[in-house]
């Protein structure tokens, strides 16, 4: 049986770009036969703040503590990504990095016991999952070249970088779509068409399998 794809939308206004973006992926997916564990944080009202007694990355103290997270949505997200085999995630381009919600997440969700398991801070984490695609889409309203010559692109290197490791390694995707402010209809119809094409050729047909790995520790 086909693994399922967790989909994470972050933006707080519906009717947005980011809510058509994430409606396309999971209809294609749902046409490809996979099964999607679709989230909107905004929607879901996910609390992003992590708490003391969870700034723990180590030990099995802290499994063990966090295994008993009182939160019930925090629970299922992490139940949800521990079993899935894909990841989709569709969010702006904020400061160069995902809106705070979505940190929130990673911070709450990829936790010792979940994404990982390090029994000292010094030694090499062991990857609990087993996510096989990555997907990333993000919107933007810098142009490509300021992007890459002015800021050097830091959320490629928090997704790919920074979080696949955590993920299973991954095949990472990411699809960047600029300038969304001044895009007309067909433009935007255009890129939902080339995100659909992607979600087709990184999921369809795909069988994930277990596999676990190697990551390096967390800064947090």
């Amino acid at each position: 049986m086909t693994a399922p794809v967790v989909v994470l939308l972050a933006h707080p206004r519906p009717g947005s770009f980011n809510h058509a973006l994430a409606s396309r992926v999971v209809d294609a997916l749902d046409r490809a036969g996979t099964p999607v564990r679709f989230h909107d944080l905004y929607a879901e009202g996910f609390d992003p703040v992590l708490t003391a007694e969870e700034a723990y990355t180590s030990g099995t103290r802290a499994e063990e503590f966090l295994a008993a997270e009182p939160d019930p949505l925090v629970r299922q997200h992490r139940a949800e990504l521990g079993t899935a085999g894909g990841l989709v995630a569709i969010h702006p381009n904020w400061w160069g990095k995902p809106p705070a919600i979505l940190g929130g997440w990673l911070d709450r969700i990829l936790v010792p016991g979940v994404a990982y398991r390090l029994d000292d801070a010094g030694g090499a984490p062991e990857s609990l999952l087993s996510l096989r695609r990555l997907l990333v889409v993000n919107t933007s309203d810098t142009p490509e070249e300021r992007e890459r010559t002015l800021f050097g692109d830091p959320l490629d290197a928090i997704w790919r970088r920074c979080l696949a490791p955590y993920l299973g390694e991954p095949q990472v995707r990411r699809l960047v779509l600029r300038v969304v402010a001044d895009a007309g209809a067909a433009q935007r119809a255009a890129w939902l068409d080339d995100v659909e094409a992607e979600v087709r050729g990184l999921f369809g047909g795909v069988s994930f399998g277990g596999r676990r790995g190697k990551a390096s520790p967390p800064a947090r």
